[in-house]
């Protein structure tokens, strides 16, 4: 057994635990340039100069966060005086609730304890000495604070996180100052010998990063808008700093939201004598939330960020147990970073693969791994959701008949049994009629057509274009022979159905005087002797019939085979 990739991981989130001091101001400046990159390449495109572009970018980030801090300070210094008041009206309300039924139920709950509580000792309790008894003094005296000591207990908090802002301020500006040379410099070390691989994975990274931080501060800025607002609206103190703290808080995945609403809904509650506030600032978080997550979100990202929701937990709960909840908030764009790395380098797929947002399996896997677990139902379900963006006879060829290779493939190889070869084919056929009532057409396109433009000088001057091609033939009697494969009965059904659907009369058993006789199978080889036999026994028996060979290989064709697919087989049976 190899251990050493477990042994790597085990390094490697250790590396990151022990070194969270130093690893987490780097990541956040990190961060903090792919935010301010796109500001940055805005200036610049406006010929301000490298040097002046970062400046004035980091200058704008400055004052949006000193902007933003002093709403929060006046907001807070505006509310402060009034907090008794709201405590005292909460704590009332806490009493009344204690007097009601359920506090009742408490009381009663506690009197039925205590008579399981054993009854106290009746023992007397020793006598002790006239000195004994009498304690002794004891006064403990600490040295006075000298200045230094007072300042450094009272700055202590503060220059802490001091301290990581300017080290976060001046890494960010580094970056942004030597952003094409770091770029190089970590092609260098991980991808000089495919630079076209490195160069699309770092460029994507930073891209998605861009994106994301971008498009997540403003969708927060517009939630907190919204809970400002509506928090105005219905008379709650301090509306701004409530909204503000929304925005900030929702950078939290999942559970930010529902932290911000904590204050001001213990507000609420105290801002009046009933419950009116408390009511109305509820439903307007539980009704804000889900409308930008499940509609908002969706619209802006165009589906999803590049992870699975599984992924953004079990993110949040990895890095915030590795680095607090600092790494609760860089969760989401550190996963992302690790997804985008795993679609390019192959060392990493396996985190492309548990946490990306792609299906770990194709299609064609998909229906197979279905057929295989006997889950039929789960088989019409991806069936129904395939075909809402495309054709059935895209479906058969793209998906059913795939699936079918690769269960004869492994039935030849041993791997699968001949019952459950069986299995998978009349399930195949159980699908096949299931779907009848599909229609064989393109699913239509959500946006309208564009008018006609009128046609330009140039264009009238042209030739007159080449005539249409005759349309095709339509209530043919079409033969569909299957060949002697387990899965050529399953395809030809197939085909007989599409052949219906086009306007034609298919048959799958014995006919008189077929127009077009179709010959069909799962693996069609034109150079087998089975199938020249077949083909010489069609002749012979319909020699007025057109015969059609289905060759289902894409990507090729012969004198009288369709190019690979059911859908050729249609056309070549309906051409004239």
């Amino acid at each position: 057994m190899n251990l050493v990739p477990l042994a790597t991981a085990v390094v490697v989130v250790g590396a990151l635990y022990f070194a969270k001091a130093v690893l987490v101001p780097i990541v956040l400046a990190v961060l903090l340039a792919f935010v301010l990159a796109p500001l940055v390449g805005l200036f610049r495109r406006l010929r301000f100069g490298r040097t002046l572009s970062v400046i004035v970018s980091v200058l704008i980030a400055l004052g949006v966060l000193g902007l933003t801090g002093a709403i929060i300070g006046q907001q807070v210094a505006t509310l402060a005086p009034d907090v008794p008041d709201y405590a005292a009206t909460i704590q009332s309300k806490v009493s009344t609730l204690g007097e009601t039924s359920v506090g009742k139920f408490s009381d009663s709950v506690s009197r039925l304890a205590r008579r399981f509580e054993a009854p106290p000792s009746t023992r007397p309790a020793p006598r002790l000495s006239r000195r004994a008894a009498q304690p002794i003094p004891v006064e403990v005296h600490q040295p006075p604070e000298s200045a230094w000591q007072v300042a450094r207990r009272l700055l202590a908090p503060v220059l802490g996180p001091f301290e990581t802002f300017i080290i976060v301020l001046v890494v960010a500006i580094f970056v942004l100052m030597q952003r094409e040379d770091l770029r190089d410099r970590v092609i260098r070390l991980f991808g000089s010998s495919d630079l076209h691989r490195t160069t699309q994975a770092i460029d994507e990274a930073a891209g998605r990063l861009s994106r994301y931080f971008l498009t997540q501060l403003l969708l927060n800025s517009l939630f907190g808008g919204v809970i400002a607002l509506g928090l105005y609206w219905i008379g709650i103190p301090s509306p701004l700093l409530w909204g503000l703290l929304a925005g900030i808080m929702r950078f939290v995945p999942y559970v930010g939201a529902f932290l911000a609403a904590i204050p001001p809904l213990l507000l609420a509650i105290g801002a009046e004598p009933g419950w009116t506030f408390a009511i109305l600032t509820g439903l307007l978080f539980l009704g804000a939330e889900p409308i930008m997550g499940y509609v908002i979100e969706p619209l802006v990202y165009g589906h999803s960020t590049g992870l699975s929701p599984l992924a953004v937990i079990v993110a949040a709960i990895f890095w915030t147990w590795l680095w607090g909840p600092i790494g609760l908030l860089l969760s989401t764009p550190m996963t992302l970073c690790l997804v985008v790395l795993g679609r390019h380098v192959p060392q990493l797929e396996f985190i492309d693969v548990l946490f990306g947002d792609r299906p770990a399996l194709t299609p064609v896997e998909s229906f197979y791994q279905r057929m295989l677990a006997g889950d039929a139902d789960e088989v019409h379900d991806q069936a129904e959701l395939l075909l809402k963006e495309r054709p059935l006879s895209a479906y058969y060829d793209e998906v059913v008949v795939g699936g079918l290779r690769l269960a004869l493939a492994d039935r030849r190889r041993g791997a699968l049994t001949r019952s459950g070869l069986e299995g998978i084919i009349e399930t195949t056929r159980e699908l096949i009629d299931s779907l009848a009532d599909h229609e064989d057409v393109e699913p239509e396109d959500e946006e309208e057509p564009a008018e006609p433009a009128s046609p330009s000088l140039a264009e009238k001057a042209l030739p007159d274009p080449p005539p249409p091609a005759p349309a095709a033939r339509t209530g043919l009697s079409v033969l569909c022979l299957a060949g002697n494969g387990p899965a050529d009965a399953a395809v030809a059904e197939m085909l007989a159905q599409l052949l219906a659907k086009h306007g034609q009369r298919p048959s799958l058993g014995d006919a008189d005087t077929p127009d077009v006789v179709c010959l069909i199978g799962a693996e069609y080889r034109a150079a087998s002797p089975r199938w020249r036999a077949m083909e010489a026994d069609a002749r012979r028996r319909w020699p007025e019939a057109r015969i059609v060979r289905g060759l289902l290989r894409p990507g090729r064709a012969a004198n009288g085979e369709a190019s690979g697919t059911l859908r050729d087989l249609v056309e070549a049976a309906a051409a004239g």
